[in-house]
């Protein structure tokens, strides 16, 4: 089968199933596996080169959504080369994706109209059954069952383990964007909940949304965990700095006891694909320390934001 995807974790799926080789194009964002970063790219990302201010990055978004502009296109070239027998997309995000109508309307064109799937969980148990559901249309259900079953194997585990010594849940707070700020939805709440945490601003199965600092400082978190979308660990440590510019962060009990941390966001929390449950085990060892033998360096860390100037 020849298959085109459309997702980052629609890609780390299809490696988890055996099916690297079936894939013969990915997005420009599929950079795990390693494997996935030799394939031709399907996608390209319109916005201005070399922007990295993130409040500027979300107002030239805001601008083209409002404008009913793209924020990525399609190599309908490369696609017609391909004849891809199935493209993996999603409808949920308009700013993850290309727009799902754009796929439709593409495949229509390529020879074979290719069947597209629409993959879009809002939780941990969507995503799961998404990995279910590509193995019933690759002809891996049985690896497909596998997969999905060690994974909520791991998940349970996990649980068990903080429900033994978490008395009460940690007050947590998840930011997916820094500037303007924006909590983590969607399965960033279940996340923190099956860690041993009780995230104070996200909604399970809802959008992520912006939240004013406000809100922020009203909740108390104790813990402050940083995931913006898109960014891997360097690029949010950098990114925290921007918290040593707000003046209202000091007032956090989680900067001033030291407890604010960066993660790959993109890699375990911001894509819902397979590495979501090493998602739910970096919260775990943030949350619970005692439980667990330390962060993964490469995935998590600390980052002391304190004094402020």
């Amino acid at each position: 089968m020849r298959i085109v995807s459309l997702l980052p974790s629609a890609t780390e799926m299809c490696y988890a199933l055996g099916l690297g080789e079936q894939l013969r194009a990915v997005t420009h964002e599929c950079d795990y596996p390693r494997p996935a970063r030799a394939k031709p790219h399907a996608t390209r990302n319109v916005l201005p080169a070399g922007i990295t201010d993130p409040a500027e990055i979300d107002r030239l978004v805001a601008e083209r959504m409002a404008a009913g502009q793209p924020i990525y296109e399609l190599d309908v070239s490369l696609l017609e080369a391909i004849a891809p027998e199935l493209i993996l997309t999603q409808e949920l995000c308009p700013v993850c994706a290309v727009s799902y109508q754009d796929v439709l309307a593409v495949a229509r064109q390529l020879p074979g109209q290719p069947q597209v799937a629409s993959l879009e969980p809002t939780s941990l148990g969507g995503m799961l059954a998404d990995i279910e559901r590509l193995g019933e249309l690759t002809g891996r259900a049985e690896c497909a069952a596998a997969v999905a079953a060690a994974l909520r194997q791991r998940l349970d585990w996990i649980a068990g383990c903080v429900a033994e010594v978490a008395a009460e849940p940690v007050p947590v707070v998840c930011l997916e964007w820094l500037d303007p700020p924006m909590a983590g939805g969607h399965w960033v709440p279940e996340m923190v909940e099956l860690a041993g945490g009780r995230d104070l601003l996200g909604r399970p199965g809802q959008p992520s949304r912006y939240v004013s600092w406000d809100e922020i400082v009203a909740a108390r978190p104790e813990v402050l965990v940083l995931m913006p979308c898109g960014y891997d660990l360097e690029r949010t440590v950098a990114q925290a700095e921007l918290l040593r510019q707000t003046p209202r962060a000091r007032e956090l009990p989680a900067v001033r006891r030291g407890q604010v941390y960066a993660v790959d966001g993109s890699g375990y929390f911001n894509r819902p694909g397979p590495r979501l449950v090493q998602g739910v085990a970096l919260l775990a060892a943030i949350l619970h320390p005692e439980l667990f033998d330390g962060l993964d360096p490469g995935a998590a860390r600390c980052v002391p934001l304190t004094p402020l100037a």
